[in-house]
């Protein structure tokens, strides 16, 4: 019987509360399977630099998620309306009622992926303006003068 290392456990529990729509947290972790909040921070790190998780935000971390290599997709619409969907080696006949509603279902991911995507920008945006105000405010306390009151 072989003993899984503190690095396998932290990943596990980590996909595990995610899984269960849980903030995973070092203090989460810490609860669920009992190491030192020392031996996490480190186990954290390591599988970060891995590759395996991401902070989201400070304290907080979700596992990244693997999918197989994208096939090669191909689409034919053939005269009578019958789409030929070619998936790697599926190849899928549809009538064009099943494309169709195909369509509008991949139409919904559309959207979704275009509203992430807008929400990751506008994040960006907001952070680098953030950022920039502050700049700007540490510039203009350290060129503000006060001046003396009049007497």
């Amino acid at each position: 019987m072989t003993r899984r290392t503190n690095k396998a456990l932290v990943q596990e529990a980590v996909e595990d509360l995610h899984r269960l729509e849980q903030i995973v947290t070092r203090e989460t972790l810490a609860e669920h399977i009992g190491l030192k909040l020392s031996i996490i921070d480190d186990r954290l790190k390591a599988l970060q630099l891995d590759g395996h998780i991401v902070r989201v935000q400070r304290g907080v971390y979700v596992p990244v998620v693997r999918h197989p290599p994208a096939r090669a997709i191909s689409y034919t619409e053939l005269p009578d309306g019958t789409v030929v969907l070619d998936i790697g080696d599926d190849v899928t006949h549809l009538t064009p009622r099943e494309a169709r509603t195909l369509g509008g279902m991949l139409g919904m991911k559309a959207i979704q992926a275009s509203q992430i995507d807008i929400g990751h920008q506008a994040a960006f945006v907001s952070s680098e303006l953030s950022s920039r105000m502050r700049g700007l405010e540490r510039v203009i306390d350290a060129i503000v003068v006060r001046v003396p009151e009049e007497e």
